[in-house]
C-alpha cells in the first residue's frame, strides 16, 4: 500500500497530466458526493415509507385477525355453556343407543349453525368422554378407540379448565400422530372444556377449527409483489399459516425487507418479506442513470486533461526529453514543432543552441577525443604481444615435460582467450563475461605452474551485469601469478571478488597469497599511482622510459581514467609473507553509460 501511494506521489509531482487529470476529479467531487449522497437518501427513505405502509397494512390485517378470533372465542363459549347441549351430552353414558344417536344428531345439527356463523370456522367437533365418540361437522361422528388419543383429549379438557387454549395441526397427540391428522384440521385449533359453569363437568372437550383458505385469503392481499411473503405466527414463534414454500422462507438475507406487526389482544405476528431489488426497482435505475452521468463526466475530464497537456505540456516534455538526451552526449538532438507561440520560438531556440554546441565539440573537443581513443587502442594493443611471447614460452616448457593431452588443453584455452580478447566492435563486457574470459588465461597459467595455486571466484549475484572495460582484470591478475604464485610448489591461492559498495561503485579484487610487497616498494607503487592520477589527461606514450616500470598496474589505471574519469581509483595492500590485494572501483554511474552506449 505503502509502495502505491509513493508511485502516485511521484506521478503526481513529476507529471503535468497527472496534475491535470487530478485537478479535473477534484472539481468533480463534490458533485460526485453529493449525487450519490441524494441516490442513497432517496433509497433511504423510500425503504421507510414502505415499511411505514407494510406496518400500517399489517396493522389492520391484525385488527382483522382479532376480531375474527374473537368471534370464534365468542362462538365457542356459547356452545360450551349451552345448557341443551350438554344435557344431551351428560344424559350419555358408555351405552350407545338409538336414542344417543338421536342426541348426537341433533348436536351436530347445532355445531353446523355455528359453522355457518363464521367464514373463519371451518368445522367444530365434540369430544365426548363417556361414549369416546368424537362428533364433527366435517366427516359427522365415530368412536375413538385409541386409548393414548382418549388421555391426551381427557387431559386436555381437564388442564384448560374454563379457559382456551389453541393447538397447531402439527403438534404429536402419539409418537406417530399430530392433531391435525386426528381432527381432519390443516392449521390452528381452538380447544376448551364442555359444560362451563358445571364444577362436575365431564372431560368433553370442544373444538373449533379454523379455516385456512380464508385465513390465507387475507394474508395474500397484503403481499405488495409476487416475490413477496408473509407469516401469521403464534405467540411462540410457531407458523400457523404462510405463503409462499417453506424454501423461499429459509432465512433472511440483506437483500430482503423484514416487517413484523404484534397484536396486543392475541399476541399473534404477522411478518411480511419483501425483496428490496423489487423495492428498489426504480431507484436502482435513478441510481445507475447517476453512475452513468460519473462515468461520462471522469471520461470528459480525462480527456479535457489530455487536450490541454498536449497544447501546453506537450512542449515542455519534448524540451525535457531532449535535454536529457543532450546530457547524455546525444548531440544530434532535434526537436520537431511547428507551433508559432511561445513554445514554438522556445523549442526553435534549442535546437539552434544544439547546433551551436555540436559544432563547438567537433571543433574543439573531437581532437582530444581522437587523441584519448587512439591511445587507448595503443593501450589494449600492448597487451596482446606481451601475454603472447609469455605463452608460448608456457607452451613450450609444458610440452618439454608433460605429455600432449595437457599441451592440447592450453592451446584451447589459449584460442579462447584470443577469440574474446580480439573481439572487434565491443569494448565492455559484464563482470561475467569478463571472468569466464580471465579463466582461460588463468588456467592456462595452472598448467604452466603444474597446478601449485588455485583459483576461487567470490563474483556477488548483484555485480555479475554490470559491464566493465575489456582485459580490465588480465593485467592485475598476470601480476598476481608472476609475483606471487612463481616460486611456490603448492599452496598457492588467487582469489577474484567483485561486490557493490554503497550502491555507487563496483569494487573489484584480485587478492594473492605470495610473499608481498616490501614497505619501501609498495610505498613507491603508490606514489607512482598517485602521480598518474593527478594528470588531467594520463598517458602511457609520453615517454618510453615511463612504460617499463609496473607496466600492468599502469596500464589498467590509465584505460580506467580515461574511460571511467577521475571517480575511478585503484588502491594496493600488501603484507610481507601474507599476500597482495589490488582493488579497483569503478563508479556504477559510468558502467550505465557505458551499457547504453553499446546497446544504442
Amino acid at each position: 500500500m505503502n509502495n502505491l501511494f509513493r508511485w502516485i506521489r511521484e506521478r503526481f509531482s513529476q507529471n503535468i497530466q497527472t496534475r491535470l487529470t487530478g485537478y479535473f476529479l477534484l472539481i468533480l467531487l463534490p458533485l460526485v458526493i453529493i449525487s450519490l449522497f441524494a441516490v442513497e437518501r432517496s433509497r433511504d427513505i423510500l425503504y421507510e415509507q414502505a415499511v411505514e405502509r407494510t406496518e400500517m397494512a399489517l396493522a389492520s390485517a391484525l385488527n382483522h385477525f382479532d376480531l375474527a378470533l374473537q368471534n370464534v372465542e365468542e362462538i365457542s363459549t356459547l356452545i360450551a355453556a349451552d345448557p341443551g347441549m350438554n344435557e344431551l351430552l351428560n344424559k350419555n353414558d358408555t351405552s350407545f343407543s338409538p336414542k344417543s344417536i338421536v342426541d348426537f344428531s341433533n348436536i351436530l345439527g347445532q355445531l353446523a349453525n355455528s359453522v355457518s356463523v363464521n367464514r373463519f370456522v371451518s368445522h367444530i367437533s365434540i369430544y365426548h368422554q363417556a361414549s369416546n365418540m368424537f362428533i364433527s361437522t366435517n366427516f359427522g361422528g365415530r368412536k375413538l378407540t385409541s386409548e393414548p388419543q382418549q388421555e391426551w383429549l381427557v387431559e386436555s379438557a381437564r388442564r384448560n379448565g374454563t379457559g382456551i387454549s389453541y393447538i397447531m395441526a402439527d403438534y404429536l397427540v402419539t409418537n406417530d400422530l399430530t392433531f391435525g391428522k386426528m381432527t381432519s384440521t390443516d392449521t390452528i385449533s381452538l380447544i376448551r372444556s364442555m359444560d362451563l359453569y358445571n364444577p362436575e363437568r365431564q372431560s368433553n372437550l370442544l373444538i373449533v377449527n379454523f379455516n385456512r383458505s380464508k385465513l390465507l385469503n387475507i394474508l395474500k392481499t397484503l403481499l405488495p409483489t409476487e416475490n413477496s411473503w408473509i407469516s401469521l405466527l403464534n405467540e411462540k414463534g410457531d407458523v400457523i399459516i404462510e405463503t409462499g414454500s417453506a424454501g423461499e422462507q429459509e432465512g433472511l438475507s440483506e437483500d430482503e425487507m423484514l416487517v413484523t406487526k404484534d397484536s396486543e389482544y392475541s399476541l399473534w405476528r404477522l411478518a411480511l418479506v419483501q425483496p428490496k431489488k423489487e423495492l428498489y426497482h426504480e431507484t436502482d435505475q435513478l441510481r445507475l442513470y447517476t453512475f452513468t452521468i460519473i462515468g461520462i463526466s471522469i471520461l470528459l475530464a480525462i480527456i479535457i486533461s489530455w487536450v490541454v497537456y498536449s497544447g501546453i505540456a506537450a512542449p515542455v516534455l519534448k524540451l525535457s526529453r531532449g535535454m536529457k538526451r543532450l546530457s547524455h552526449g546525444e548531440m544530434n538532438v532535434h526537436i520537431e514543432d511547428k507551433r508559432k507561440d511561445e513554445f514554438g520560438f522556445l523549442i526553435h531556440s534549442f535546437n539552434r543552441m544544439v547546433s551551436d554546441q555540436k559544432h563547438l565539440i567537433e571543433d574543439h573537443y573531437e581532437q582530444q577525443l581522437r587523441l584519448k581513443t587512439t591511445e587507448l587502442k595503443f593501450l589494449q594493443s600492448q597487451i596482446n604481444p606481451h601475454f603472447l611471447y609469455n605463452t608460448l614460452d608456457s607452451i613450450y616448457w609444458t610440452a618439454k615435460n608433460y605429455e600432449a593431452e595437457e599441451i592440447s588443453e592450453m592451446v584451447m584455452n589459449l584460442s579462447k582467450f584470443f577469440r574474446l580478447s580480439l573481439n572487434k566492435g565491443r569494448q565492455v563486457f559484464s563482470i561475467e563475461e569478463s571472468i569466464v574470459h580471465l579463466h582461460y588465461y588463468i588456467r592456462i597459467q595452472q598448467l604452466r605452474f603444474l597446478d601449485n595455486f588455485t583459483v576461487e571466484y567470490r563474483i556477488e549475484e548483484e555485480s555479475k551485469a554490470i559491464p566493465i572495460l575489456k582485459l580490465l582484470l588480465q593485467p592485475l591478475v598476470e601480476n598476481a601469478i608472476i609475483h606471487g604464485m612463481e616460486g611456490k610448489s603448492s599452496g598457492g591461492s588467487l582469489i577474484v571478488s567483485s561486490r557493490i559498495d554503497q550502491q555507487k561503485y563496483v569494487n573489484i579484487s584480485v587478492q594473492d597469497n605470495g610473499p608481498g610487497i616490501g614497505e619501501d616498494r609498495l610505498e613507491y607503487i603508490r606514489n607512482e599511482l598517485s602521480r598518474m592520477g593527478s594528470r588531467n589527461f594520463p598517458s602511457l606514450s609520453q615517454d618510453e622510459e615511463y612504460i617499463k616500470d609496473l607496466f600492468g598496474l599502469r596500464n589498467v589505471f590509465t584505460r580506467m581514467r580515461l574511460y571511467y574519469g577521475k571517480e575511478s581509483d585503484m588502491t594496493l595492500e600488501s603484507t610481507p609473507g601474507i599476500g597482495t590485494t589490488v582493488t579497483i572501483s569503478i563508479p556504477l554511474d559510468r558502467c550505465e553509460m557505458e551499457r547504453e552506449g553499446t546497446t544504442e
